[in-house]
Formats: C-alpha cells, structure tokens, sequence
C-alpha cells in the first residue's frame, strides 16, 4: 500500500503541469490523459491544492480528461488583485476555462470552497457549465460553526503547527482519525503556506441558495454522511437544492467533509455515476 506521499509522487508523475497566463494572474493547472477529451475540471477546497483530488485523479482519468486547478490565491495559482473570497474568483476561473477549452461547456466538479466558485460561476457563466456536482458545499445557510477549530500563533514550533493541523483537520475535514497520517499533516502545513484568501465570509452564507435559480445546468450533490458542516441538516440539502435541476443527490456512509479522500473508491465510482459519458 503506497503512502500518501507516494500517491501524490505518482500523480504528479502521470500529470502534465500546466502555467496558464491570464489577466488575473498565472493559473497552474495539471491534467491527467489530456488525449481522453470529455473534460472533468476539479476544483478543490479552502487552504487547499490540486492533491485534495490526489486519490481521485488517476481513477478518474481512465476514462476522462482530468483537469485539476490550483485555486487563484491557493497552491501555486497567482492571487488575483483585490481577490478575497469566492465571489472575486469566479472570473479568474472563467478566464482559464476559456482559454483552455475555448468556450466548450464542461463537467465541473467542485468540493467545499470549489463549490462555491462553481456556483458563482455557473450563475454569471453558464454557457461554460454542462454539469455541476457540488461536493460538501457550504453557503447554503446550515453550515454549523465548528468549535474547536484553532488557529496559529507566532512562534510555534512544527510539533506545535501540526498539532494545530491534526485538530483542526479532526475537527472539520476528516471523520476517521486514523486517517490523519504524518504525510497528510505534510500536505496540510504545504497547502495551508500557500493559502493567500484570507476570507470566508460567503461560506457562512446561503449565497448559494439565491444563486441557484440562475444555474442552467443540470446538478448532483456528493456529500460524507459525517460531514461536520451538516451534522443533523444533511438530510435539508435536496429540498434546499429544489430551485435547481438537481438530478442526484448521494451520502456516502462513514466519510466526512473530505469525502473523496476518506472513501476515495466510493466517491469515485458515486461522481462516474453522476457523469456518464455521451
């Protein structure tokens, strides 16, 4: 069984990167079997990169295009100026799909803060949207407050930093803590470094539900049955969904937030469910 720096080394291997220059700034994007077409974008969570995807993008690419952005402001994409939070980011990303698949609608898949830019997108550019699947998404207005999220000082020691990183990933991404390996705290300080959005006020919105009466494509909804966000709400989202064409709606037992991470295999065959190919 490879380890989770061996998995991100293998994908990274399989993947051609990508630095796409656009009037918001570089974007970096990798992509997995380019020559498939049919292309699935990813977009990725908060304080994250392209490896929130890292157990995804080599199944996924079997049969599809895989392309994996890292957010404006996030990984190793440029912030772009006066970018603070997801309503600021879905031109930058419009700019980049454009660019890459000269206005083609696609498959866009987006977890967590992705989400979020996926349906501010969809609104104000639905002509680049086919599908949509919203994965864990907040800004729906029942996002519980997570109490024990903890934040860093200045000073701290790394066993200090990633004692911070283990509770805080304990408390809002991952439901089993056994998942929580030296490797993903790695990954965690890496991402949470690079993380330039200081801002997370729409996520405690319910921007979305006005937002999605404007979406034209059709929609499908993936979410851990132990997200932390919906605890004792998860069972609200399809009918909060209702103004969309929500198509399918899936719970996937024993994961948390970071459901393509904690039941990889599930999610996987769950998203192809989703997206069948023409």
């Amino acid at each position: 069984m490879l380890s989770l720096k061996q998995e991100i080394d293998t994908a990274l291997d399989k993947a051609k990167r990508i630095e796409l220059p656009t009037p918001s700034g570089m974007q970096v994007w990798h992509v997995w079997h380019e020559a498939a077409g049919n292309p699935l974008v990813l977009l990725h969570g908060g304080s994250g990169s392209w490896n929130h995807w890292v157990r995804n993008v080599l199944p996924l690419s079997q049969t599809r295009a895989v392309w994996a952005l890292d957010t404006p402001g996030l990984g190793d994409s440029a912030l772009p100026p006066g970018a603070e939070d997801a309503d600021d980011l879905a031109h930058p990303l419009a700019l980049g799909l454009q660019a890459l698949f000269q206005g083609k609608a696609v498959d866009v898949v987006g977890f967590s803060f992705g989400g979020l830019m996926s349906g501010f997108l969809a609104a104000q550019q639905p002509a680049l949207i086919q599908r949509m699947v919203l994965v864990g998404v907040p800004g729906l207005g029942l996002s519980n407050n997570i109490p024990n999220m903890r934040g860093f000082k200045v000073g701290m020691t790394s066993d200090e930093r990633m004692a911070v990183h283990r509770n805080n990933l304990l408390a809002i991404m991952i439901h089993d803590e056994d998942n929580i390996t030296p490797d993903l705290l790695a990954m965690q300080e890496h991402n949470v470094l690079r993380d330039r959005l200081r801002r997370r006020r729409i996520a405690r919105s319910d921007a979305l539900l006005a937002l999605q009466k404007q979406w034209t494509c059709e929609v499908h909804g993936i979410w851990g049955e132990q997200d932390a966000l919906y605890q004792g709400s998860l069972h609200l989202l399809p009918d909060l969904l209702s103004g969309c064409d929500l198509q399918q709606f899936h719970v996937i037992e024993n994961a948390g937030h970071w459901v393509q991470f904690e039941a990889a295999q599930t999610f996987n065959e769950t998203l192809l469910q989703c997206l069948p190919l023409a």
